[in-house]
């Protein structure tokens, strides 16, 4: 059976062993460690009928991911074991498969040469064979092959700890993840085998280096990422180190020596490198052992190849390194001969045509362009994948004529460079749309794309348009929070300004320094728009007070790390829309008498003592910032900005005066005095924040860390609020009761004010106009404020759809009844309420911490399956009767289609000691993580607690689509992965029909007490949410469900013995493919892991 490199991988692991010899012993106890860590392990049934056992075999090896040969004394006396290590040396050439042998008691030479018993058992194979002895021949050959692999031999030695160290080496072959290739990955496959006939693979005699080489856009980095998932699982490590180019000093550097570090030593937090030399030591030392896989990728300096692989004799014979560059002498320096240099070239013709095609018509387009049209874009674009992939998306949706009036653009071109293909997207752009794009290209990309938003807007750019076209022509990217763009985009834009003038005073934006000191020095006038200049340390310029007051045309300036050396203030020309000089001012700008247009301004980190005194004729400006101002004692007069939409003064440690114009800053959204200790002194006219009138725009207020000692009745004027922070307000003493007339406040932080003295009750501030007292407030966090008691919570009329609820490390006893109907609370804290002795009945479907209440009485909830929770977590050690306890590391059940519908979740229990920071579970697709669900404990656990889960199907294997599985049931397995005092389990699911009941009872394959039904009122509500919803049951039938719990302890602890429990249900299911889901955990200091194994 030839196999297939595009076969699914079902099985981690396959088990190839003489069953006779080592089933119940050995393997047995290898397979048993693998499976309580949830790596699924293919091990062969004896009860298996030979006609289905080959074909079986041979694609179980196809699915597999490693492949374990235990090489015992009688192996090749069994032509089975020869059929599957034959099988095995075929996937291991053809599909990647990773083969490690186990020498059990036997040499490794009789293996290989085919000694002693293997010398007799092939014997007798080639005399039962006569005719057919060449099949003989061929398994000699294998054995030889498999018998030179490096891996573990056994004689005499402790087998428990062979085992582990097995485990071990799996584990970490099965952490490594493969990296994205691209969205639509094109010619990728036959370079992908010509490397890797470069690279050697089959030698370790020393280290082979290799350069890929070629020019921007070309495709080296895909092609380097695709190259990484083909061979990465054959190193003890790995590590892709993208964008190298961008480590132009020290500090860079050694940023990439750590993360080298952490991804090959699979570490859980960097080491910390004080310098480039000791980490090239570190590298050297920790290294030097390892066969390790590394790619630089987009190397251009020299110092990026010594700082992180010397001449690349740093690691142990075997390894490989590969670099990719635009520059081919730094590969000579390397050492690498032009054999080892693969020269990246355009695409074919056909991979072109079908890159480009992938990009340019869009599946729903239901009219044709013309071929002549598409082998003209293709002829220009000369099989550059960066180019095809930008004029693809240029020209995706468009008609005809369009086309035609791109290709004139592309036929006039004279230059026939990268540049001039790639220009033609920009080309296409508005002149608004080109500005934005010069901007981003020159200066922001991997910029906070709502910070540039606010730049752009504030040049008159119409930035979310503008940013929205160039996303659709594949000229920039947005990554989480930021504007990227390929290098090569990027360089051509540069180009386009580099080009307008060989005079940096006649071009449109410097960010050069040699270009910002040419202009800064030169008394004539120039026609600069926008200079941003951010040196990575500071530096020290001596800039004239009139030295930008002959850029008239500048609308844009910031600077970062740059000294005025200067005595004196600059003077900026009105004409400025944005002003940012962060680090090293010493003065506030000055500006020219008349209207300005200023619309940001941002002056941080500098040494300035005081600022403009009135921001007279600033009618434009919206921000203004002076964070870690620490010499500023006063807030300027801000009468004359009536549009100031945000306004930041955190971190000014000594300011101690706000000024009155703060409370009639009518379009005021943002005001922050973050971490300002010393703030307590407003004028009398404000009282801050006194506010005499309604304050329609203010949404986000910060005073954390302020010295303010009460809010004034008035705060009920800032109508829109809806975050509000006083944490850490140690001299807060009170809250003001009109603080419920707060209704749009949503978040509201008062963590660690410890001297308040209360939260204020709602019938203090009773208005027969307002139902309800801050209706829609959802976070509410009290911890640490001193409280003792928590009366403001009895009336709900009040936060009505409360959702967090934070008490921790109050002096509270006990929580008011009324807590229950709060039906919106999803998750209430009350860790280290060391005073804390009862808790009332709570409401349904709540994440509940109880961490370290030590005077805490019985939670008498547990006790009944109906009051469920969706996380609790309680310090007692007991757990619920109707909590179905397992004694055993595992418990296992087969499901069918049927009753995998009908399952709403599972609750699961354990009893932990002493966590420290929290537990985590993994959930694994296919073998592939898809999804990490943890708890984290932000108090450290000081005795036993019970921490109770429930948790959906859809978060523990997302939708499995029963139309594609191979076989008949689901199995579910449920293994406890890590060391946990007790710990047990039940199913939560819908009713069961009769028929599914009567064929579960006739064939006596589960315990059906292992289920909890809920009756219909409660599937139509837990349909619409993700958490377990309390039932509406009868008093009778509640009654009886309680019984059925309590007989589930007593008549049916047979699902506690000491063994793996396995529990059947019935039903077909149709034929397709294998998948593979798991949960697991790796923490050792409590946690369940969890895995689903879908079974043919």
């Amino acid at each position: 059976m030839a196999s297939s490199s595009k076969s699914k991988k079902v099985y981690n692991v396959f088990l190839s062993f003489r069953g006779a010899e080592l089933r119940n012993n050995f393997v047995s106890h290898l397979y048993q460690a693998l499976h309580q860590i949830g790596i699924y392990t293919f091990l062969d049934s004896e009860e298996l009928k030979k006609g289905d056992k080959i074909l079986m075999l041979m694609k179980a090896i196809e699915e597999s991911r490693i492949a374990i040969i235990v090489f015992s004394k009688n192996y090749a006396s069994s032509k089975w074991c020869l059929k599957e290590v034959t099988k095995i040396m075929e996937c291991k050439e053809q599909n990647n498969l990773i083969v490690l042998p186990v020498f059990y008691k036997v040499e490794p030479r009789e293996v290989r040469g085919g000694k002693e018993s293997y010398e007799r058992a092939l014997t007798k194979h080639k005399s039962k064979f006569r005719e057919d002895s060449e099949e003989v021949k061929i398994w000699k050959k294998v054995l030889f092959e498999a018998g030179s692999l490096s891996g573990w031999h056994l004689n005499d030695e402790n087998e428990s700890e062979l085992i582990q160290r097995i485990v071990k080496e799996i584990s970490t072959r099965l952490n490594l993840t493969p990296l994205h290739v691209a969205k639509h990955p094109t010619g990728i496959d036959s370079r992908v085998v010509k490397l890797k006939s470069m690279l050697h693979l089959e030698s370790d005699d020393d280290v082979v280096m290799v350069g890929l080489w070629g020019q921007g856009g070309i495709g080296k980095s895909t092609l380097a990422r695709a190259l990484y998932n083909a061979i990465f699982r054959q190193f003890e490590g790995s590590c892709l180190l993208a964008n190298v180019r961008e480590a132009q000093n020290s500090k860079d550097l050694i940023s990439l020596q750590e993360n080298l570090l952490l991804e090959i030593l699979s570490l859980q937090q960097k080491l910390e490198v004080s310098s480039v030399e000791r980490g090239i030591n570190l590298i050297q030392h920790r290294l030097c052992h390892k066969k390790v896989l590394l790619i630089l990728d987009d190397v251009n300096n020299l110092c990026q190849l010594h700082a992180l692989v010397g001449e690349g004799k740093w690691f142990r014979n075997g390894s490989r390194i590969i670099v990719t560059t635009r520059d081919n002498h730094l590969l000579t320096y390397l050492g690498i001969d032009q054999d080892h240099v693969y020269k990246v070239r355009e695409l074919n013709n056909n991979d072109a045509r079908e890159l480009f095609s992938k990009h340019a018509f869009p599946t729903h387009q239901n009219f044709r362009i013309r071929t002549d049209l598409v082998d003209s874009v293709l002829n220009h674009a000369k099989g550059l994948p960066l180019a095809l992939e930008v004029l693809g998306s240029f020209l995706r949706g468009r008609r005809e004529y369009e086309w035609e009036s791109a290709l004139d653009d592309i036929s006039t071109a004279l230059k026939k460079e990268i540049n001039d293909v790639l220009k033609m997207s920009y080309n296409g752009l508005e002149p608004k749309v080109k500005e934005i794009f010069l901007h981003i290209a020159c200066f922001f990309k991997g910029w906070n794309s709502e910070y540039v938003k606010k730049v752009l807007d504030s040049c008159d750019l119409k930035a979310v348009i503008g940013l929205n076209i160039l996303m659709e022509r594949s000229l920039i990217k947005s990554e989480p929070g930021n504007l990227q763009m390929h290098d090569l985009i990027q360089l051509m834009g540069m180009d386009i300004v580099n080009q307008e003038s060989d005079d940096p005073r006649r071009r449109s934006r410097l960010w050069q320094q040699d270009d910002v000191v040419d202009v800064l020095s030169s008394e004539e006038n120039c026609a600069v728009k926008a200079i941003v200049f951010k040196p990575p340390e500071p530096i020290e310029m001596c800039i004239s007070h009139d030295a930008f007051t002959k850029m008239r045309r500048l609308r844009l300036l910031i600077l970062h790390n740059v000294h005025d050396s200067f005595q004196g203030p600059i003077c900026l020309p009105n004409e400025l829309r944005w002003v940012e000089w962060n680090g090293c001012a010493r003065h506030i700008p000055e500006f020219s008498s008349g209207p300005k247009k200023l619309v940001g301004l941002n002056i941080s980190k500098g040494n300035i003592t005081r600022v403009i005194k009135q921001f007279k004729d600033f009618q434009n400006l919206k921000y203004i910032t002076f964070g870690y101002c620490v010499e500023l004692v006063r807030i300027p007069d801000l009468s004359y900005t009536p549009n100031l939409e945000e306004l930041y003064f955190h971190n000014c440690k000594n300011l101690v005066e706000a000024h009155k114009s703060l409370a009639y800053l009518d379009k005021l959204r943002v005001l922050s005095f973050s971490e300002c200790y010393e703030l307590s002194a407003f004028p009398n006219e404000l009282k801050f924040p006194n506010i005499p009138h309604k304050l329609e725009a203010l949404d986000w207020l910060s005073l954390h860390g302020t010295a303010i000692k009460e809010l004034p009745a008035s705060i009920e004027n800032l109508v829109s609020l809806k975050y509000m922070w006083l944490s850490k307000c140690k001299n807060l003493v009170s809250l003001p009761s009109s603080i419920y007339k707060l209704q749009n406040l949503r978040e509201l932080e008062v963590e660690g004010c410890t001297n308040l003295v209360g939260f204020p009750k709602y019938q203090d501030s009773a208005d027969p106009c307002m139902k309800n007292g801050l209706s829609n407030l959802y976070y509410l966090n009290l911890t640490r404020c001193n409280l003792s008691e928590v009366e403001f919570l009895e009336n709900l009329s009040c936060f009505p759809i409360l959702r967090t609820l934070d008490l921790s490390e109050n002096n509270i006893i006990t929580l008011p009844p009324s807590i229950n109907k709060r039906d919106h609370l999803s998750m209430l804290r009350v860790e280290n309420c060391h005073q804390l002795q009862k808790i009332p009945r709570l409401p349904p479907f709540l994440s509940f911490y109880a961490n370290n209440c030590e005077s805490l009485k019985k939670h008498e909830d547990l006790s009944s399956i109906h009051q469920f929770y969706y996380r609790i977590v309680l310090p007692q050690g007991e757990m619920p009767q109707w909590v179905f306890p397992i004694e055993e590391d595992s418990v296992s059940f087969m499901v069918s289609k049927d009753l995998y519908d009908k399952i709403l979740g599972l609750a699961i229990c354990v009893v932990l000691d002493k966590v420290e920071s929290k537990i985590e579970d993994l959930v694994h697709v296919d073998g592939v993580m898809q999804n990490n669900i943890s708890e984290h404990f932000p108090y450290p656990l000081h005795s036993e607690h019970i921490y109770l889960r429930y948790v959906t199907p859809l978060n523990l294997w997302g939708k499995e689509n029963f139309g594609q599985i191979d076989g008949k049931y689901v199995k579910s397995s449920l293994t406890k992965s890590i060391k946990v005092k007790r710990w047990g389990l039940r199913i939560i699911c819908e009713q069961l029909g009769e028929d599914l009941k009567v064929e579960l009872r006739d064939n006596q394959l589960i315990d059906p007490a292992l289920f909890h039904e809920v009756g219909h009122e409660s599937i139509d509500s837990a349909a619409g949410s993700s958490f377990m919803h309390e039932d509406n049951l009868s008093g009778a039938n509640r009654q009886e469900d309680s019984q059925d719990c309590l007989m589930g302890n007593e008549e049916h602890s047979h699902i506690g013995s000491k063994r793996n429990h396995e529990f059947i249900l019935t039903q077909g299911m149709r034929n397709k493919t294998l998948l593979t889901s798991s949960l697991t955990s790796r923490n050792e200091n409590g946690g369940v892991g969890l895995q689903l194994l879908l079974l043919e």
